[in-house]
């Protein structure tokens, strides 16, 4: 499908195409509905883009910083920046969703599914991607991360 400049179209269009893609959306009743929906209307590029987004915005909102999400993701900072921008100056809906998302994880795994994220590339980081380099020096220290896989 072509690309279409929305300065191109007359309000009354834009109007009537959105309202006819919100309103499609909000008529969709279960997940599988929403996904089947996504899977008709999306190449799988541009879901992947769009999830994309939804995992930046949801970093953001978790105090990750742009360094770590681009080396992470692969994202651009201009991506980023972007997602933020539509965080401070949007209209909550990342935040919505976001809120959402972690509420449907916690009632399907329990609080199970948190995991201690940490900085790439950090000392910590390292030690956890590695834990058999570091298991002497765990051993000794006493580290606290070590303990609490076992």
């Amino acid at each position: 499908m072509s690309k279409v400049n929305p300065m191109a179209l007359d309000s009354k269009s834009k109007m009537k195409y959105l309202d006819l893609l919100w309103t499609s959306i909000a008529q969709l009743e279960t997940r599988d509905e929403v996904k089947q929906f996504f899977k008709d209307l999306l190449s799988e590029s541009e879901a992947i883009m769009l999830a994309r987004r939804i995992e930046v915005a949801k970093r953001l909102l978790e105090g990750e910083s742009y360094d770590g999400i681009a080396g992470e993701l692969r994202v651009g900072k201009d991506t980023i920046g972007r997602v933020q921008g539509w965080l401070t100056s949007g209209f909550g809906g990342y935040e919505k969703a976001i809120s959402g998302f972690k509420k449907e994880l916690d009632r399907r795994f329990g609080k199970s599914m948190v995991v201690d994220k940490k900085e790439p590339y950090s000392f910590g980081w390292i030690k956890q991607k590695y834990p058999l380099q570091f298991l002497l020096f765990n051993l000794l220290s006493g580290d606290k991360d070590s303990k609490n896989k076992k």
